[in-house]
């Protein structure tokens, strides 16, 4: 029978977001942690290993773009989700070096190809407004990081085999809802490409300063996956309660979220962008006077502020920037950024800490983020003056 529906079903997206966030979640907190205490790596190797992880993430994100544009976004999305699985359920019987690193990579490239097919079947969405369904993608993306970061520091304890056995779970949910619930026909989108439209030169510059404010701001967002954990430790706190600082932002999103929502509505989805942006910057330059776990909780309170307004507004504001492009190529452009930025983070974080310090590495990515981000909006307020 001929599928009719030219839409994905918002439950089903969101299912899919959340799975695909919470499997990815269990990997890197863990990654730092296994490589560093278990298989005796240090945290540049592990950052290393992350790096590669990315890469072959962003390979995935650029090629998940051009499917879904120019080939078929329902293979697309079996083809990442079914990489990721296999590579998770061989992880469970074989976890040791160098094969844990060369499963990351596969892992990593399903999951780009994944997460771009998810965000161009969301920009897709025509039934309900952009900003609504991309809040819903960041409700899921977070919900997914709390489930994955919570549990990995419980099941850490009992086994990685363990750990590898509730990740195969959340990739085997994905693959399924990839099979029985993304087959859909998004024409509109493909006839965006044919009818040959293309993006304005001056949407184009902004788009590429937005991008390279959030390669900024995942590379230092990345810190909190990776080396604070390790930072946390050497504190003498429980990865245990490492763990806890997640259930800490699942709650306060799932809680103020639908305020931030109805308060920001009558905003320009620049102008929240980069109001939460601000207050995410802010909170890395509170991280280097953080040195208990009261303080840390503190600091990851104004992390979830930021991210709770700002992050669900950038996929939205590249969204409207490429109007009249290619959906899934300018959601592939976002996506390799965070991608990229992610890649980054990790081994940046590793050699600055090997180098400097910890109050060092938190400065220049707080300043990093506050530059990135004054360069986008600037260029954003030109370009609406020109419209104008």
């Amino acid at each position: 029978m001929i599928q009719t529906r030219k839409e994905v079903r918002l439950p089903s997206l969101f299912t899919a977001n959340l799975m695909l966030n919470a499997g990815a979640a269990f990997m890197w907190p863990l990654t730092t942690v296994y490589m560093n205490q278990t298989l005796g790596e240090s945290l540049t190797t592990s950052g290393t290993v992350l790096l590669f992880m990315s890469l072959l993430m962003i390979v995935g994100n650029y090629i998940g773009g051009i499917m879904f544009d120019r080939w078929s976004p329902y293979l697309a999305g079996l083809i990442g989700s079914g990489m990721s699985l296999a590579a998770i359920i061989i992880l469970i019987f074989f976890h040791s070096w160098p094969i844990y690193a060369i499963m990351l990579f596969v892992v990593g490239f399903g999951d780009g190809i994944s997460a771009t097919v998810e965000n161009s079947y969301a920009a897709a969405i025509k039934s309900t407004s952009t900003r609504q369904v991309f809040n819903l993608m960041y409700i899921g993306i977070n919900v997914g990081a709390v489930i994955g970061t919570l549990l990995v520091g419980y099941l850490f304890d009992l086994g990685i085999t363990l750990v590898f056995l509730v990740t195969s779970f959340c990739y085997i949910m994905l693959f399924l809802l990839m099979l029985t619930e993304f087959k859909v026909d998004v024409t509109p989108t493909k006839n965006t490409k044919e009818n040959g439209a293309t993006v304005a030169k001056a949407n184009l510059r902004v788009i590429w300063l937005v991008c390279l404010m959030i390669f900024a701001i995942y590379a230092s967002y990345t810190l909190w996956e990776s080396v604070l954990s390790v930072h946390m430790t050497n504190l003498h706190i429980p990865f245990r309660n490492y763990s806890l600082l997640w259930t800490l932002n699942g709650i306060l999103i799932v809680i103020g979220q639908p305020l931030s929502n109805r308060i920001f509505t009558k905003y320009k989805i620049s102008t929240q962008a980069g109001f939460g942006i601000l207050i995410l910057a802010l909170s890395f330059f509170s991280l280097i006077f953080a040195s208990h776990y009261g303080a840390f909780v503190g600091v990851m309170v104004i992390v979830t502020l930021g991210e709770m307004i700002g992050f669900p507004a950038i996929p939205v504001w590249v969204d409207e920037l490429a109007k009249n492009g290619q959906k899934g190529k300018y959601q592939g452009m976002y996506n390799v950024a965070l991608s990229l930025g992610r890649a980054m983070g990790p081994l940046v974080g590793g050699v600055m800490i090997d180098l400097f310090n910890y109050r060092i590495l938190f400065l220049t990515a707080g300043s990093a983020i506050l530059l990135t981000m004054c360069l986008a909006l600037l260029a954003n307020s030109r370009l609406l003056k020109t419209n104008h």
